[in-house]
């Protein structure tokens, strides 16, 4: 696999990162730029780069991370109020770290779309 990401150090604690959930899957920690007043980042420990690169093996990995969007939801109080879940895929799906991730945001409400097209706005 190619160079490691911040992910990965995140992973092996080589960089620190405010963790909320962890188990032998995935990890889930606070967003350094958060876009939503509560921005979390779920990863699976072994890295699958994009969407796109997830194989049959990694249903269960992938389905666990949105398992795991849910539980840190009932824990943190706001599942019932709801939230957003996303994942980006490659640059033009706003992708900048190329290990797979579900961002979770909740704490206000979300419009859709989620932003304007930004070609549009050159």
């Amino acid at each position: 696999m190619s160079n490691e990401t911040i992910f990965d150090k995140i992973i092996n604690r080589e960089i620190p990162a405010t963790i909320v959930y962890e188990d032998d899957i995935a990890l889930a920690f606070e967003d350094i730029n958060p876009q939503a007043p509560t921005h979390l980042l779920i990863i699976p420990k072994r890295r699958i780069a994009t969407s796109n690169d997830i194989q049959q093996d990694d249903r269960e990995t992938v389905g666990h991370l949105f398992w795991v969007a849910g539980e840190i939801a009932r824990q943190q109080g706001f599942a019932e109020e709801g939230y957003r879940t996303v994942m980006n895929c490659n640059e033009n799906g706003g992708q900048t770290v190329y290990h797979i991730h579900v961002h979770l945001l909740a704490g206000k409400a979300f419009g859709w779309p989620p932003y304007q097209d930004r070609k549009k706005q050159a």
